[in-house]
């Protein structure tokens, strides 16, 4: 691709910019600085990975991986800042739900032991993860806020912190999984994924890449269950108090007012 072709691909973002001042968004300068963040790490990853897929010391991939979680940890904790332990509690969901999925693909031998598999699929799995954590984290404190006088109500009337939060678990869980589950609906439909096409842009047989295909959706399937899972139910232990009250945190603002 030309340099010429890939500014004029710039113009996109151009138009996001327009959409977001014409309506008075105020998102101007996230798109600005998204774009030139995403221009800037992914010409700083192409030259690492020039490096990185050399590799073949296995523990040393392994510790990338742990490191990429860290950042995406720290991207989906800040979704769930009045969650006390937001970060702590993004880490261990996407470590775990990233981990599980990266684990039975690698002994389906789906990811072979390589840098070049390792790494891509291994991102896209940490990536997955770190979407529905700051799903999940983000709904659950909208939940807890605007369901606090129904968790007040069955705290008064004794049920423990689990049994008054169960409504608040259960629609941050479907919440998290509608963008995943409406993905899988269409895929082959309306969206042809960029695994596939790029298998099929390489010259590869379509019905090849179906099965390549078949199982990053399935893999993207698991890991945003797990991930929801347990970065839900870990985060919901955090909203109480050691007297079993709901934080002041989660007091909608009308009511802080």
């Amino acid at each position: 691709m030309r340099v010429e072709a890939l500014l004029l691909c710039y113009g996109l973002v151009i138009v996001s910019l327009l959409v977001s001042y014409y309506n008075r968004l105020g998102l101007e300068k996230d798109v600005f600085y998204a774009s030139a963040r995403a221009t800037v790490q992914l010409v700083l990853m192409g030259f690492l990975l020039e490096a990185i897929l050399t590799l073949e010391q296995i523990w040393v991939l392994l510790l990338i991986l742990l490191f990429m979680c860290g950042i995406a940890a720290s991207i989906s904790g800040k979704r769930g800042q009045p969650i006390p332990n937001a970060y702590g509690i993004a880490f261990a969901g996407i470590l775990a739900g990233s981990g599980v999925t990266f684990g039975i693909l690698a002994a389906a031998g789906v990811i072979a032991p390589e840098a070049k598999y390792i790494i891509p699929l291994g991102g896209m799995i940490i990536g997955n993860s770190m979407n529905t954590a700051s799903l999940a984290m983000n709904r659950l404190t909208g939940e807890l806020s605007h369901q606090r006088r129904r968790i007040e109500t069955l705290l008064a009337l004794g049920a423990n912190a689990r049994q008054a939060g169960r409504w608040a678990v259960r629609d941050t869980l479907k919440a998290a999984m509608i963008p995943t589950l409406d993905s899988m609906k269409v895929i082959g439909l309306v969206h042809l994924p960029g695994i596939m096409t790029g298998f099929i842009i390489a010259g590869g047989s379509p019905l090849e890449a179906v099965k390549y295909q078949l199982a990053i959706v399935f893999m993207i399937a698991g890991t945003a269950s797990l991930t929801a899972m347990l970065v839900t139910l870990l985060a919901i232990r955090y909203c109480f108090s050691k007297d079993v009250q709901l934080l002041d945190r989660f007091r909608p603002q009308a009511e802080v007012g």
